[in-house]
């Protein structure tokens, strides 16, 4: 078989050409990475981004919203490359380059030549979900990552008739597992696929098992924190069904926004590669693959999942896709190849400024508006006059700023004990973010794994309160006035509000801080 996924490469010309197609590969990997580190100041930090540096100060085996993986990889960059924004962002950007790099590489593995190996590289840099998710420190950014790897160790394993293989990917499960919980279904969908193809005979083999041992072990310590705190997870998702933040897509609409997410241009790629897994003459013998998209597919539909959940799998698609079109276009069509490739680059350079920031923001909205074309929208929020993948990163530090006047117009002994109460992780951790550089303490807030932080030694005698029309700080204060305003004209609508100066709490926070948690 290596013999005759070395011809397969030499005919789709990756033998006789320069330059090769592990060049091609590390050169648009370069060039994302590039491309990432020079926008990535280019407007403000991220909610997300905000709440992850306030979870890598209290380092631990889990968090109500996310495994702790996030968290690490937060602390590590806080203390090796700063907190500047290129300093936040290396790492994202590392990792949308590697993931590009091992998308070719998976294409070379499944006997993919030249031009298929740099197709499916530049489909992965051209995607606007993975334009948007690897400009930020997050766990999305590193999802893709894990997924194509753990597609690599599946190929190889068949490829080689090598059952080591799966050791290698049940560390990667175990480190996903540690990183996003979605990879849960990834690994679920495997097994399926396994179950339905003849690579069943993997089953029988200790090694796949010893795999699976280990990534039981790796994620166990986040496991050990969700039963002890009783899965606080689960009673997030929830509650967040109950408020309807989220949208939730029919499955035509669902599919719609894939193709959205992922480029118009490139839906006849991954779709491609779909059909290619499942009838090509060398795409069956991957099939593997195509079941486990399909099954991730219908059950993200079924359970009413974000439409960019199932984001991670597309790489292994562009692959197969970029393989068949290889395949199609060897003997006749080649003018094809350079008019879709052309295609292509037209595509993501008008959709680029949709989903990064490559332009001013003035000179954004009006583009937005001339092209009349938008992203699909992941939940309901108030955003304003930016998509809310934007929103995020305005007005962070005007609020800090205000909160310092605030509490610094109070006398020493006033300060000594008032707290900043924070309804948001995201306005909490942009006061623990930007605090520091206007003399504020630590927010203190009933939000997400704020809630488990506590109030600290604060009782309420004074308190500056963020995010809240005033309503029920009445029915607790005895004083409540309005101190601040904090506004940004690119921020979300929800991130304009008054700031109030509560005094005299008719009771402790510790006392209220048990029915205060607010996990949505």
């Amino acid at each position: 078989m290596q013999t005759a996924l070395h011809i397969s490469r030499a005919d789709g010309g990756s033998a006789d050409r320069f330059p090769s197609g592990p060049a091609i590969v590390i050169f648009l990997a370069t060039a994302k990475v590039l491309f990432h580190l020079c926008t990535a100041g280019r407007y403000g930090i991220f909610r997300d981004e905000l709440y992850y540096l306030a979870c890598s100060q209290h380092l631990g085996a889990g968090y109500v919203d996310q495994p702790p993986l996030i968290a690490f990889i937060a602390w590590f960059a806080r203390h090796v490359f700063g907190e500047s924004l290129y300093g936040l962002r290396l790492l994202p950007a590392l990792a949308g380059g590697a993931t590009v790099w091992l998308t070719g590489k998976l294409t070379r593995e499944m006997g993919g030549g030249v031009f298929a190996q740099g197709l499916a590289a530049a489909a992965v840099f051209a995607a606007p979900i993975y334009l948007i998710l690897h400009h930020w420190l997050t766990m999305n950014a590193f999802e893709p990552l894990i997924w194509i790897a753990c597609a690599w160790c599946i190929v190889r394993a068949i490829n080689e008739s090598e059952p080591r293989y799966w050791l290698w990917f049940g560390l990667l499960i175990g480190l996903g597992m540690e990183n996003k919980y979605t990879t849960a279904f990834f690994a679920v969908a495997v097994f399926v696929a396994l179950l339905l193809t003849p690579q069943r005979r993997f089953l029988s083999n200790a090694w796949i098992w010893l795999g699976a041992l280990c990534s039981l072990l790796i994620f166990l310590p986040n496991l050990i924190w969700l039963v002890r705190h009783n899965f606080p997870f689960l009673e997030l998702m929830h509650n967040i069904r109950g408020t309807g933040r989220d949208v939730v897509r029919g499955p035509l609409a669902f599919v719609a926004d894939q193709a959205m997410l992922m480029n118009p241009i490139l839906f006849p790629l991954w779709a491609g590669g779909v059909v290619w897994l499942f009838t090509g003459r060398n795409g069956s013998r991957y099939r593997i693959l195509g079941w486990t998209y399909g099954v991730m597919l219908i059950a993200f539909i079924a359970l009413k999942g974000k439409n960019y959940y199932l984001s991670a799998a597309y790489p292994m698609l562009f692959a197969a896709g970029a393989i068949a079109f290889e395949n199609v276009t060897r003997l006749q069509f080649r003018w094809s190849r350079a008019v879709y490739v052309s295609l292509i680059i037209v595509a993501t350079c008008l959709l680029a400024p949709t989903v990064a920031p490559v332009l001013p923001v003035e000179t954004y909205i009006r583009y937005q508006k001339a092209i009349g074309l938008e992203p699909p929208k992941a939940e309901n929020q108030p955003t304003g006059p930016l998509p809310q993948y934007f929103a995020d990163e305005f007005g962070w530090e005007d609020m800090a700023r205000e909160v310092g006047r605030i509490y610094n117009e109070l006398t020493p002994e006033q300060r000594a004990v008032t707290a900043i109460f924070a309804n948001s992780y995201g306005q909490a951790g942009a006061i623990d973010f930007f605090g520091k550089k206007y003399g504020l303490p630590k927010a203190i807030s009933n939000h997400q794994s704020y809630w488990f932080w506590g109030p600290r030694d604060y009782t309420g005698e004074s308190v500056i309160v963020l995010g809240s029309d005033g309503t029920g700080d009445r029915e607790h204060f005895a004083s409540v006035e309005v101190a601040g305003r904090t506004y940004h004209p690119f921020s979300r609508r929800d991130e304009h509000f008054d700031i109030f100066l509560c005094r005299e709490l008719n009771t402790t926070l510790q006392t209220l801080w048990p029915k205060a948690k607010k996990w949505d």
